[in-house]
């Protein structure tokens, strides 16, 4: 019991300060993983081999692989040009600026790392706003809520999918099949909600169309060469990520070998395309796969596991949606990763209980990806978006978040929900 105890306090310790934003996220993982395993190793509960047993590589090295190819195309301008491509299309109106922007992150985020597609997008947004006279914060956050959405169709979308995929086994074809038909219907009425929701904004026309038709998107680019190298890596793995499960290899290892191709190709500066790695997210997730395992290891997960089976009497179906709403929920107010590798443990026991899982995982999927849109908090896009407003004469608080992220989190959960009861079946197989 002690154990139990101590760990849970550990863990929501780490919560507690991941969501008051007290400090860097890498550092609380690293406490977080060196608290835990003194404890562990003081009761008796937790050792060293344990806990890096607990830390899932194929995850790590799925995100450093796709990482690394980020990194390699962002010098180039290749995001800059599609931004400017997109603005000039849009021909300053700006419901079809708020639509292509949002589609453009979004389609960038399924196969990319979305954190940095809005990294990439939002400065190039607020530049285009600027030009045209318009307030920038319609098109931030639909870039952000979008890139929220769509990203849960793909396994390499959202950093939540590529810990499921490797805790259940899915492929990359799985999520094409099972997620993205009902994602793009979620997608489509988020997008249909924030053109409501912004209404007011949107009706105001530029003053300055005529200044974004004069833009080049040419001139965005300042490596050609190099993009078009990133991007014919970047399809082959793509390609690879279709056929892995065939392959029997691992999204990891095609991750890894499109990012050592790159390198190889490319020859960049190592050190300045190192330094563009989200080496704080890396450490982050590493850090909670130690705490999780300590979880496990005192027993919590399985305790909690018992308690949740013990509702065995409810409709496996009513189950899963109220997976998707309470799990959203947790992750607006938490982030929707440490929920994600939080659960992954308690689903694990509940298939130990003989409970069919497989479609309690595509639950967990909605849940983490549409949940993400409810605060600032709920994704690491949208504290980068909230942050990089700032910097502008229009900030996103978190008042103004509630009245347009939060309605799009009920609206894409509950679109989700029915959608996930019809297609139950289909989902358990």
């Amino acid at each position: 019991m002690t154990a139990i105890i101590v760990s849970s306090v550990i863990f929501i310790l780490a919560l507690t300060l991941i969501f008051t934003e007290k400090m860097n996220r890498s550092i609380i993982g690293i406490a977080g993983a060196v608290m835990m395993v003194g404890a562990g190793m003081a009761l008796g509960f937790y050792s060293e081999e344990d806990a890096i047993a607990a830390v899932d590589f194929n995850t790590l090295g799925l995100l450093f692989g796709m990482m690394v190819l980020v990194a390699l195309l962002e010098p180039t301008g290749f995001f800059q040009y599609l931004a400017v491509w997109t603005a000039r299309f849009s021909k300053g109106r700006p419901v079809r600026l708020m639509v292509l922007l949002g589609t453009v992150t979004t389609v960038l985020s399924m196969f990319l790392d979305n954190v940095t597609t809005v990294i990439l997008i939002a400065p190039v947004t607020v530049l285009i706003a600027e030009i045209l006279g318009l307030n920038p914060i319609p098109y931030l956050i639909a870039e952000a809520v979008l890139s929220n959405t769509g990203g849960v169709a793909t396994l390499v979308g959202d950093p939540p999918n590529i810990l499921i995929a490797s805790a259940a086994g899915f492929s990359f074809n799985d999520f094409l099949t099972h997620s993205l038909p009902i994602v793009f219907v979620a997608w489509l009425a988020a997008l249909l909600l924030l053109r409501y929701l912004f209404r007011e904004e949107l009706s105001k026309m530029p003053t300055n169309a005529e200044a974004i038709l004069k833009l080049d998107p040419n001139e965005a680019f300042n490596d050609r060469k190099t993009a078009n190298r990133v991007l014919i890596i970047l399809g082959v793995t793509i390609f690879f990520f279709f056929i892995h499960h065939n392959l029997h290899i691992q999204p990891s290892f095609i991750a890894l070998s499109g990012a050592a191709a790159a390198l190889v190709w490319v020859q960049p500066d190592l050190h300045e395309t190192l330094k563009r790695v989200e080496w704080n997210v890396l450490i982050f997730f590493g850090g909670l796969f130690v705490m999780v395992g300590g979880l496990e290891s005192a027993g919590v997960l399985q305790q909690l596991g018992e308690l949740i089976s013990r509702a065995g009497n409810i409709s496996p179906v009513v189950f899963g949606v109220i997976t998707i709403w309470v799990v959203a929920i947790l992750s607006s107010l938490v982030n929707n990763i440490p929920v994600t590798i939080a659960l992954i443990p308690v689903f694990a026991e509940l298939e130990r209980t003989g409970i069919n899982i497989q479609p309690l995982w595509w639950a967990l999927a909605f849940g983490a990806g549409f949940g993400g849109n409810g605060t600032i908090i709920g994704s690491a896009a949208n504290v980068f978006v909230v942050s990089f407003s700032e910097r502008t004469k229009h900030p996103i608080t978190s008042q103004l978040w509630a009245k347009r992220g939060l309605p799009v989190m009920i609206l894409t959960c509950f679109v989700g929900s029915v959608l996930y009861v019809l297609a139950y079946p289909f989902l358990s197989s």
